[in-house]
């Protein structure tokens, strides 16, 4: 039996790990469901359950957002289907080494599935909510945004776009109604450590997916910007935001500093 919806979500990456959490967690609340994953079999299993367990619609999109026209599929929903009102970019993937050894076509992959596939769904239900004036975005970030020193090479810097993608367009977007939340894990006990060629079990601190949704959701009531689940001193996060922003009166200087003049 059907209900009705508190609003419809648009979750990437749906078929495992966070991304699955998220439909889970969020079918609970009574929100209906756009599930968004190659894998059509595991996402028609879960939309299954949800039905059965919750009474929320729940539709599926077959995409590989690595693919041109797939990704347009998506975008064209989230364009035209009004009921969306939430889109949760999650879907992502991992090199699993550093920029030396890794081929060109694999971190050409990762830059189209972590930031063209992010910033292109992102801006495609972007006008939508700003003429209602209202709509969330949760983009899934990472820890490693603010590690360029872990040899993660272009996740890392992937990360890093997502995160400051989001605050730009909370800055943006927030006084025109929109909520934009980045959430940022650290280590989660995901299927890309297998995909990337990591052995999970030598992973030390890994956090349950179920742990790191349900804190990324209190981040989300509580309308945070930047949510981050295994950071227990707020303090440091607080810290760095406001040693980042007193910089930016000296960025508009028309001179050098003195320690570059000759």
């Amino acid at each position: 039996m059907t209900k009705q919806a508190i609003g419809t979500a648009l979750i990437t990456g749906a078929s495992s790990g966070i991304g699955k959490t998220y439909a889970d967690r969020l079918a609970r609340r009574g929100y209906d469901l756009v599930l968004v994953a190659r894998d059509r079999e595991r996402m028609e299993a879960l939309a299954a359950r949800l039905r059965e367990e919750t009474g929320v619609s729940v539709d599926i999109i077959q995409a590989d957002l690595t693919d041109a026209a797939d990704l347009r599929r998506v975008e064209a929903r989230l364009a035209e289907d009004e009921r969306i009102d939430l889109l949760i970019n999650n879907a992502g993937a991992s090199a699993g080494r550093g920029l030396e050894g890794t081929e060109l076509e694999v971190l050409d992959s990762l830059i189209r599935l972590n930031v063209t596939a992010v910033t292109r769904l992102a801006a495609a239900v972007v006008p939508r909510f700003v003429a209602k004036g209202s709509g969330s975005i949760i983009n899934i970030a990472s820890v490693m945004a603010l590690m360029p020193e872990a040899p993660s090479g272009v996740y890392s810097a992937t990360k890093a776009y997502v995160l400051t993608y989001s605050q730009s367009m909370q800055a943006e977007l927030g006084p025109k109604g929109l909520y934009v939340q980045a959430v940022l894990p650290a280590a989660t006990r995901t299927e890309i450590w297998e995909r990337a060629g990591r052995d999970i079990n030598t992973i030390p601190g890994l956090m349950e997916v179920d742990e790191l949704v349900d804190a990324a959701l209190v981040g989300f009531d509580r309308r945070e910007l930047v949510t981050i689940p295994p950071l227990h001193d707020a303090a440091q996060w607080e810290a760095f935001e406001t040693a980042r922003r007193a910089m930016l009166p000296g960025f508009r200087e028309e001179r050098a500093a003195p320690r570059y003049r000759s």
